[in-house]
């Protein structure tokens, strides 16, 4: 077989896994407070990218973040700018069971995010995120 210069064989690419070892951010002090793994990771991800807003920040590349912005015509595309913002994460392979409810000037959304080490469920709303 001969490779053009520069070329690369398709035999020859091998995929590989980043790990998902990171920091543990702690919210509430604004602080590193160690090391997280596996799913406390992936949920780590999940809010982190809830939590910023796309395109605003240069730090991030335009593939980072939410365009979730809060106000009454949003409703129809909830789905798609959660679904967009989080499957950027080679880790999360799915985002299922999408709910919203609204209460005078509240709204909350929840769903399901299936990750390679699990599923669990994130609540949104009112300026705070659950994972």
């Amino acid at each position: 077989m001969v490779l053009p210069i520069g070329g690369i064989s398709a035999a020859l690419q091998e995929v590989v896994s980043e790990p998902s070892l990171t920091y543990r951010l702690d919210p509430t002090l604004g602080r590193i407070v160690g090391l997280i793994d596996g799913l406390e990771a992936v949920k780590q991800s999940v809010y982190k990218i809830l939590q910023t807003e796309r395109f605003v920040y240069p730090i991030y590349s335009s593939n980072y973040g939410c365009e979730l912005i809060r106000n009454d015509n949003i409703t129809i595309e909830f789905e798609r700018w959660i679904t967009d913002a989080l499957t950027q994460d080679d880790r999360i392979e799915g985002i299922s069971d999408f709910e919203y409810t609204q209460s005078g000037d509240t709204a909350t959304l929840s769903f399901s995010v299936e990750s390679t080490f699990g599923k669990f469920n994130v609540s949104t709303g009112g300026g705070n995120t659950n994972v």
